[in-house]
């Protein structure tokens, strides 16, 4: 270890950060009379939280359009729509069972995929983006429209709709639940299948993580997933959520580890081998005879279609569809997700949106806490940065995206994706 300090210069410099950072937080932790156990808590349920789940299939579906195939998609908040008002008008106008809300949210992407991919699929990256992202919007305002209020009931959106997913809860809507698998509320089922996740995202996480440190120490490829193991188990147990949401955090993460190993299977087939070198280089794949324009069809709407999933479980966990948290900003948040975790990963795709809720939620919390403490106002040298609480949103969006800046500049890849898969020449 210490040679490779001393000969390897990338590795002494993140040695060096690393230390400063601890530093940094040491201090804070000593000199900062906070309620530390409340940040973290707030911190590491978030990490594992209902925000993380849904942006976490989102990330996976767009993973396949960009990541993949190179389809700059900035509608992907339009797919997401299309679930959750596919399950809002099945159980509140039709008052049948929500589940066939699943196909009919396929229905839904795939006629929107079309609507979207026919017109636009021979357009360049950046017109692409252009156009995605105005027929997203355009499904925003049609279905916060008065023409169509019978059908959406406009900026109000659909409520009540998610009657039988709560009634069939085994959880008490007022208790609270922790993601600790030998918590005295879980059973044996929920014991055992929590233990099964958290394995799985340990194995998943340890070995890219070793991957990073030394690829070719085999050790360390076998202990990694063991130690990631304790640090998921340690933040698992400081969890706290109500009935619903944990309700929601179980189906949610079985449905992103389902799709994730879908997505998985796919790219490591014919068929995601061609999207990658579409991808790549466009003419090469076509002068081997294949459809590019049909491979990007169906990338596009297969991307669609698991982003659909995204928007039924948000609006099943709140029981509510409302037009306006489908807007563009959704689509930008889930892009920023996906690049902070890794583009053509679908561990990036997963561990991005979860990594980028709980700084978010750090930052939040931290902030709210220093504030308090320091009786309604934060002063750096004498200068008030923060006079009142009110501030803390627009503090933590700066931070959010000055480690964005700071991504992009020393690691435009993400924290466990490839430079070589961000080689896009912008067709």
């Amino acid at each position: 270890m210490l040679a490779a300090l001393k000969n390897n210069p990338k590795i002494r410099r993140r040695a060096i950060v690393a230390l400063v950072v601890a530093a940094l937080v040491v201090w804070a932790a000593l000199s900062l009379h906070l309620h530390w156990s409340l940040v973290a808590t707030a911190t590491l349920t978030a990490v594992f939280g209902v925000d993380a789940m849904y942006f976490a299939i989102a990330a996976i579906g767009l993973n396949v359009q960009f990541g993949y195939s190179g389809l700059l998609n900035f509608g992907q908040a339009g797919f997401m729509a299309c679930g959750a008002y596919a399950i809002g008008m099945t159980a509140h106008y039709w008052h049948i069972s929500f589940w066939w809300g699943i196909p009919m949210a396929i229905a839904y992407a795939t006629v929107f995929g079309l609507i979207m991919g026919i017109p636009t699929l021979r357009l360049r990256s950046d017109y692409l983006a252009i156009v995605t992202i105005a027929l997203a919007e355009l499904v925003r305002v049609i279905v916060r429209s008065v023409t169509f209020k019978k059908y959406f009931n406009a900026s109000d959106g659909i409520n009540g709709f998610g009657k039988t997913f709560i009634e069939t809860t085994p959880f008490n809507q007022s208790g609270r639940y922790s993601l600790w698998p030998f918590d005295d509320s879980v059973n044996l089922f929920g014991r055992v299948l929590l233990l099964i996740i958290f394995a799985g995202m340990s194995v998943m996480l340890g070995r890219l993580i070793a991957e990073r440190i030394r690829r070719d120490n085999k050790a360390l490829r076998l202990v990694s997933p063991f130690v990631m193991f304790g640090i998921v188990m340690v933040g698992a147990k400081q969890t706290e959520y109500g009935g619903l949401g944990f309700k929601s955090l179980i189906v949610g993460w079985l449905v992103v580890f389902v799709l994730g190993f879908l997505v998985y299977m796919l790219m490591r087939s014919p068929w995601g081998r061609v999207l990658k070198g579409i991808r790549e280089d466009e003419e090469a794949v076509r002068s081997l005879g294949k459809n590019i324009y049909s491979y990007k069809l169906q990338a596009l709407i297969l991307g669609g279609a698991i982003a659909t999933f995204a928007g039924m479980m948000f609006s099943l966990s709140r029981g509510s569809v409302q037009p306006d948290n489908y807007s563009r900003d959704t689509t930008f948040f889930v892009l920023t997700a996906l690049v902070l975790g890794g583009l053509a990963k679908v561990t990036g795709s997963i561990v991005g949106p979860m990594v980028y809720w709980g700084l978010s939620q750090f930052l939040s919390v931290f902030l709210f806490e220093l504030t308090k403490a320091g009786g309604g106002r934060v002063e750096l040298l004498g200068i008030p940065i923060i006079s009142n609480s009110s501030q803390i949103g627009a503090y933590v969006q700066i931070a959010l995206g000055l480690m964005l800046v700071l991504l992009m500049v020393f690691r435009p890849q993400g924290l466990f994706g490839n430079r070589r898969e961000m080689a896009l020449d912008g067709r």
